[in-house]
């Protein structure tokens, strides 16, 4: 203790001296000692002196003693204290003070302090590699400054640190293994560290979660009670919500890990229900959500995205969500955003989406979700984003889902209406014919939604009639939005009707004949765009009546008088200008709101003044604008020219020789077509005769050898020989008259191509004197003639070449079939041949037997019997394989005479 003190006092100075030490001068001392002392003692002292000065001194403890500080981390790794210290030297240096005591405390002046020591250290990358080895440390005094310290120098520089922690070895799984530690406060800034070194670096992303991140992740959401686990949940979640988003690769590996089914006890939420929720639970809840909609986002490749729905409904996730949507007490930023999980979840699966169907409230009587959903969409004292994911939510559910939009378009149906229970489209038309502007923009859109990409219901749609005051018939659904334009509402109400008649009469035929079947339609539109321009908005409403008035000219069959597709073309053109018509086209498009709704089909509105667009309809509008803009052009006509200054003649000439043309044209290609089967069919057939050759020469081999049996046996029936040859002549008759047939049809084919040759009369001796540039075309177009003509003969020959080449492969296949069955008869006989030999076999077994009995009798009745083998015992059936017949005779004779003595 002495010896601190009096080299304390040799640093700093005594009272009585005349002037005391600077701080530089001070920091000067205890790098020299740092660097210099040789006792370990000594440059621990020095080290704990500098991490008391770094909090109030960052300039000069970082300007002088960083070296030192990093020097020391290097050759003094056995004594875990004084890295204790100088790790905490340079963390006070990077980070700042951890309070804000000093007076001369600024912050961003700090900031920027620590944003260029945090250059100093990171310059030299192996200074990072050392605090990543360091961090194996055990120790809590070395690696909780480490964790410090790297998360300072990334809040700093965070690119340049991230690459740093890429490039060394083992760097992200040193890091990963500090979640492990049983000391909350590392893994708590571990988690925090994570958080911001995965954010914008896809590869550190996937290391992370291939280093069992998400295992990690979940283990502690799971240790520290799912929901009701604080902010460590929370930290965890930002953690994996980092690693999944924008990363199509994580998103795949958490799917096919089965990490899906461990989210699902997240959302046992009954206790909640009950005793309510507390701030940190929403938060927690609210970014678990965010998670799941990351792995069903439609911006996500489908593949990946329809994975993940068909994991959440099969893990019961989908399930718990929509009790989350049916519950009651839920805040109101957590219902929200469950909607749109929902939506997610069942946006373009079918399965989900007919489970979502058949989801009901608790309410007595029983009422599906839709409703209960609707009924708050239209309801205007309900929260803003609410509404909006209300409607997000129902688009998904319709979305490529041709039954549900049935199911919705038959609510509407006069036949489908139930007075005592609500109905989805009870409640569209109650929203559509509300006082407020936001409920009429959504009814419409929503019931624009049921028509997307469905042309069965938009003609269903034709026949809702909607009741009107009493006494006063019913009028049509296409009548009354027609007449709610025309009265002028408020901008949202003519946008949101707008887009349902764009959507309705798109691609509809029948609906635009409807539509303008009502006589104030046409002039509406027309007078609106030709209004001259005013605000943004007023433009909007402009450029969308163009669109409708260009729909009503692409999709119509001119069965309705006056309003024809060459009439409403002349009206642009009369009463608007070409110009300004599709100046008002155009500018839709330019629009900022149009923009920001055609980018992705969730509702992002932060206040009701934005909404004006549905994604859908912007998807619509980029897909037939160009066609429109083409149908309202003006047909190119030939005004001059040769054909302008000819006689009445001159031009039916011209006509008869361009209708001789178009029919030669069209006989060519047919001809082409012709010539293109024949060839594939050629090499078909010497394909074919190629492997017949083969065949025949087997089927010879077998007859020859087939032959050569029968020879040896010397047993074939001429009787059967006979009748072979017998079938053989009558199957080569049978061949020679369907040979004869062919021949015939290929005449008849011969014929019509001669007679289609010279059906068309020449046109030259009959054709009139004409003037010189007349005379021209008619020459150009004879020689025209004559080319095609022998275009035409030489593809003739190659017909007729093709079909030798056939006649001559059908020749082959007879042959071949006739060779077969000859094959199959002679199989037959020699069946039957070996047959007979087998019981020719049988026979002379038997009377090798016979042989060997009679032997053996005569044996024993005392009379030789000469062989080569005198055994009793021999085997019968070696017996009487060498005796000739007389041989046998003779044994015969000799055994009847025993019989008599």
């Amino acid at each position: 203790m002495e010896y601190f003190k009096s080299g304390l006092k040799s640093v700093l100075g005594t009272p009585q001296d005349s002037q005391q030490p600077t701080v530089a001068e001070t920091v000067e001392k205890l790098v020299d000692r740092v660097q210099t002392s040789t006792l370990l003692d000594d440059r621990r002292d020095a080290c704990r002196a500098l991490k008391a000065l770094s909090n109030k001194f960052r300039l000069e403890i970082g300007a002088q003693a960083m070296d030192a500080l990093i020097r020391v981390l290097e050759c003094d790794r056995s004594d875990n204290e004084i890295l204790g210290y100088a790790l905490e030297a340079i963390c006070n240096v990077v980070n700042g003070p951890r309070d804000d005591e000093s007076a001369d405390y600024v912050p961003g002046a700090e900031d920027n302090l620590g944003l260029q020591f945090t250059e100093i250290f990171i310059k030299k990358p192996e200074n990072v590699t050392l605090l990543l080895e360091l961090i194996e440390e055990y120790d809590f005094k070395v690696r909780w400054p480490i964790v410090r310290l790297l998360s300072g120098l990334l809040s700093h520089k965070p690119k340049d640190l991230q690459e740093c922690i890429l490039v060394s070895p083992m760097g992200v799984s040193r890091l990963m293994d500090l979640l492990s530690d049983t000391r909350e406060i590392i893994r708590n800034d571990t988690l925090l560290l994570l958080e911001h070194l995965t954010k914008s670096n896809a590869n550190i992303q996937k290391i992370v979660a291939f280093e069992n991140g998400f295992d990690k992740l979940l283990n502690i959401v799971s240790e520290e009670g799912f929901s009701d686990g604080g902010v460590i949940v929370g930290d965890c979640l930002r953690v994996m919500l980092t690693l999944l988003k924008n990363n199509t690769s994580n998103q795949t590996f958490f799917k096919e890990g089965s990490y899906i089914k461990h989210l699902a006890p997240f959302f046992d939420l009954q206790e909640s229900y009950e005793r309510g929720w507390n701030q940190q639970k929403a938060v927690n809840t609210l970014t678990m959500l965010q998670i799941i909609r990351v792995l069903v986002s439609p911006n996500n490749p489908q593949q990946v995205t329809m994975a993940a729905q068909k994991a959440m409904f099969q893990f019961g996730l989908l399930e718990q969500l929509s009790s989350i949507l049916m519950a009651t007490g839920v805040p109101a930023d957590v219902l929200t955003e469950a909607i749109n999980t929902v939506a997610e979840i069942i946006r373009g699966n079918h399965s989900n989406q007919e489970y979502f169907s058949t989801v009901c409230a608790p309410t007595t009587p029983p009422q599906p979700a839709i409703v209960v959903l609707l009924m708050c969409m239209i309801n205007e004292k309900q929260p803003f984003s609410l509404r909006c994911s209300v409607l997000y939510c129902f688009q998904c559910f319709l979305y490529r889902n041709e039954l549900g939009q049935a199911q919705i378009v038959q609510t509407l149906l006069p036949s489908t209406a139930d007075i005592s229970t609500f109905t989805v489209g009870q409640l569209l038309c109650s929203g559509l014919f509300s006082t407020d502007t936001l409920s009429n923009w959504f009814a419409t859109v929503a019931l624009s939604h049921t028509l997307v990409d469905n042309p069965t219901q938009k003609e269903q749609l034709l026949r809702v009639q909607l009741a009107t005051s009493m006494g006063n018939p019913a009028i049509s659904l296409i009548n009354q939005c027609s007449v709610m334009l025309q009265q002028g509402a408020k901008l949202q109400t003519r946008l949101g009707l707008l887009m349902l008649m764009s959507t309705w009469l798109a691609n509809c035929t029948i609906a635009v004949m409807r539509f303008l079947s009502i006589p104030t339609n046409i002039p509406f539109l027309t007078s609106q765009v030709n209004l001259a321009e005013g605000d943004e908005h007023e433009d909007l409403v402009q450029g969308i009546c163009a669109f409708l008035l260009g729909i009503c000219i692409e999709f119509n069959d001119n069965s309705q008088p006056g309003f024809t597709k060459d009439d409403l073309c002349q009206l642009i053109v009369k009463r608007i200008g070409l110009e300004t018509f599709l100046d008002k086209l155009v500018a839709v498009t330019k629009n900022e709101s149009y923009s920001r709704a055609a980018q992705n089909p969730h509702l992002k509105f932060k206040q009701p003044s934005e909404v004006l667009f549905d994604y859908e309809f912007c998807r619509l509008f980029k897909s037939l604008e160009g066609i429109i803009i083409k149908a309202v052009q003006p047909k190119p006509k030939l005004l001059n020219g040769p054909e302008s200054s000819m006689t009445p003649e001159q031009q039916e000439l011209l006509r008869q020789y361009k209708d001789l043309i178009r029919e030669q044209d069209q006989q060519l290609h047919e001809l082409k077509s012709q010539i293109a089967e024949l060839k594939s069919e050629y090499e078909l057939s010497k394909t074919q005769v190629e492997d017949m050759t083969s065949t025949i020469q087997q089927l010879k081999d077998q007859n020859a050898l087939l032959k050569a049996q029968r020879s040896v046996s010397g047993n074939t029936s001429s009787h059967e020989v006979l009748q072979l040859k017998q079938e053989i002549e009558q199957l080569k008759i049978e061949c020679n008259n369907k040979q004869q047939e062919l021949d015939a049809r290929s005449a008849k084919q011969s014929q019509k191509q001669d007679d289609a040759m010279n059906q068309f009369p020449e046109c030259g001796d009959s054709h009139v004197t004409v003037g010189s540039e007349s005379s021209q075309l008619v020459q150009d177009l004879q020689q025209e003639i004559e080319t095609k003509d022998k275009i035409i003969k030489k593809l003739e020959e190659e017909i007729k070449e093709s079909k030798e080449l056939i006649e001559s492969k059908k020749v082959s296949q007879m042959n071949l079939q006739s060779l077969q069955e000859e094959k199959n008869s002679l199989e037959e006989q020699l069946n039957i041949i070996k047959k007979e030999q087998e019981d020719m076999l049988m026979l002379v077994t038997e009377q090798s037997d016979k042989i060997w009995e009679l032997k053996k009798k005569l044996k024993e009745l005392g009379v030789e019997v000469q062989d080569d083998d005198d055994s009793v015992n021999e085997d019968p059936d070696e017996f009487g394989d060498d005796l000739s017949d007389k041989e046998l005779n003779d044994i015969k004779d000799e055994v009847e005479d025993s019989k008599s003595d």
